[in-house]
């Protein structure tokens, strides 16, 4: 399991630089993370997907998506934050992980197509995602898919907006199947803009601002606020919009 999450500052030779300079990775410190279910939420550029994908490296996966297994880099995109984050963790040698991320899904799908082409990579990968071709479905598809074959209970799983892909009432899928995961030993680290998946059950959530790093009930958050004054009376939100 993952214990907290901390950044040595100490390592670290230029604060003023990305990612270190961001409001929100500069507040951090130590971060619990002891829970069946965490969250990062935030507004775009406040840092989710870079803490993300630090985790995802400390933690052996392919910081572009995929498991330990997979080794694609196409952007280059890793910060220097995974160099100098230490998570505490207690994690038996085999454990399942697996770090999926909205943006870099099309990249994903297609190395993994090219490893099943390949007869020496052994079974093909597609068997553990329902034996269908990514590409041959929907994103929001392949995320369920990922969720009932690919997942299983004793994991660590990183979800980086998986609300990209799917539809209100998948994502109500997405949030049982995520609960009966976690009633099977597994963990879960999501990063999303969503208030339906942030309201997953014994979820610890964190806001990242630009006050830093804050931990938050579900009715303090920014957007369960927004969502709820807008779906309370959208036509004078939008007049409103509109007329400024």
């Amino acid at each position: 399991m993952l214990l907290s999450l901390r950044i040595d500052w100490s390592r670290v030779e230029d604060r003023e630089t990305y990612p270190f300079n961001l409001p929100a990775i500069a507040g951090i410190d130590e971060i619990d993370l002891d829970a069946p279910v965490v969250i990062f939420v935030g507004a775009n550029g406040s840092g989710k997907s870079t803490l993300m994908e630090a985790i995802a490296a400390q933690l052996g996966c392919n910081p572009e998506g995929g498991s330990p297994n997979f080794r694609f880099d196409t952007a280059g995109t890793l910060s220097a934050l995974h160099s100098v984050m230490r998570l505490a963790r207690r994690i038996p040698r085999n454990t399942d992980r697996y770090f999926y991320r909205a943006d870099a899904y099309h990249v994903f799908a297609t190395e993994m197509r090219r490893l099943d082409s390949e007869p020496s990579f052994g079974p093909p990968i597609k068997t553990y995602y329902g034996g269908q071709d990514l590409h041959e479905m929907s994103h929001g598809q392949a995320v369920m898919k990922l969720l009932r074959h690919r997942f299983r209970g004793g994991g660590i799983y990183l979800m980086d907006e998986p609300e990209a892909a799917l539809a209100p009432e998948t994502q109500l899928e997405v949030i049982a199947r995520i609960a009966q995961l976690c009633g099977e030993g597994a963990r879960f680290v999501l990063a999303t803009h969503s208030p339906l998946l942030m309201a997953l059950p014994d979820a610890l959530i964190y806001e990242l601002d630009e006050t830093g790093v804050s931990r938050r009930a579900y009715q303090e958050l920014n957007h369960v606020r927004l969502y709820r004054r807008f779906l309370g009376d959208p036509a004078s939100v939008v007049a409103r919009l509109v007329a400024d």
